[in-house]
């Protein structure tokens, strides 16, 4: 196997032989008899790689791994999707109170040693519309109810499980979520389905006063359709921790738009993220070895 060097595989699996490299492109002396690997496998190597069966992602999302020569191949491919579900919903919790009381005025007030009290905003009452019921989803609904939100949820397949979710629609619930929500979260993947999936014309069945909040993949909004929603008032606000392009460019509009709250995509990155992404690694490691099927294995086609 090769991956990123750790003594817990070596616990996991003795019986493995593990190679670690820093750039699997390099590694001309295993990759025609690897087996298995932990990271990610470019497109070249995946075509030299005649007994590789199967390559896990340290990531959630595997858009970047999904390359034709992946698609085109055999090799089983998992995630470590749900690792960061728990941070990514507190994020989320965390820019929807952030617009909705308006921190960065307090913010602005203190660094100015201003006593500055206004009327804001509550969450208790409102509408939630969630675009994407997976790991962050659901975990994101379980704590909107606990400040009292009502919970729309839209996702592929409405007819699986959605705990804590009032309402669950498929895609053909979409605009019926945006025209009811107060706050719109995206914590879908980035898939041909879901890219662009917020357009001008999305934006549009948003009400005035609602928000936006993106916590997974960019892309799935259009940034000049939200630059202008933002910019009109065609929405109130954005909280934006997944952005089209990253880093996110100096000259970005979304830095100075007063209305719009910007994090480096960084909301799941804590210890706990780090943590459960190992256990889901190791788990399948053990699951590889004793020939069990393995865990959060990635539907290509659907692209998650």
């Amino acid at each position: 196997m090769v991956g990123k060097e750790s003594p817990a595989y070596a616990e996991t699996a003795p019986e493995v032989d593990f190679r670690f490299v820093a750039d699997l492109s390099e590694a001309d002396d295993v990759i025609e008899t690897m087996e298995a690997v932990i990271g990610r496998v470019p497109p070249e190597v995946l075509a030299r790689a005649k007994q590789l069966r199967w390559v896990h992602s340290p990531a959630a999302g595997v858009d970047a791994d999904l390359s034709p020569e992946m698609l085109g191949s055999d090799v089983v491919l998992t995630s470590s999707v749900g690792n960061g579900a728990i941070p990514l919903a507190e994020h989320a919790m965390l820019l929807m109170l952030m617009l909705n009381r308006d921190v960065p005025r307090w913010l602005r007030a203190q660094q100015e040693r201003r006593w500055d009290r206004f009327r804001h905003g509550e969450l208790a009452g409102r509408t939630l519309g969630i675009y994407g019921l997976g790991n962050s989803g659901i975990d994101l609904a379980q704590k909107a109810k606990a400040f009292h939100l009502h919970v729309i949820g839209v996702r592929r397949r409405p007819g699986q499980p959605s705990p804590y979710v009032d309402e669950v629609y498929g895609e053909d619930g979409f605009d019926r979520m945006l025209e009811r929500s107060d706050f719109v979260v995206v914590t879908a993947p980035s898939t041909p389905a879901t890219t662009g999936r917020f357009d001008a014309a999305a934006f549009a069945r948003m009400k005035q006063s609602a928000y936006f909040v993106c916590i997974s993949r960019g892309g799935i909004a259009e940034d000049e359709a939200l630059l202008e929603a933002l910019r009109s008032g065609q929405i109130a606000g954005a909280g934006l921790d997944a952005h089209g392009v990253e880093p996110l460019p100096p000259e970005s509009a979304f830095w100075s738009l007063p209305n719009v709250i910007v994090t480096p995509h960084n909301g799941a990155t804590s210890d706990g993220t780090a943590r459960r992404g190992e256990q889901i690694v190791l788990d399948n490691l053990r699951r590889f070895t004793a020939g069990e099927e393995l865990r959060n294995v990635v539907d290509k086609v659907a692209g998650y």
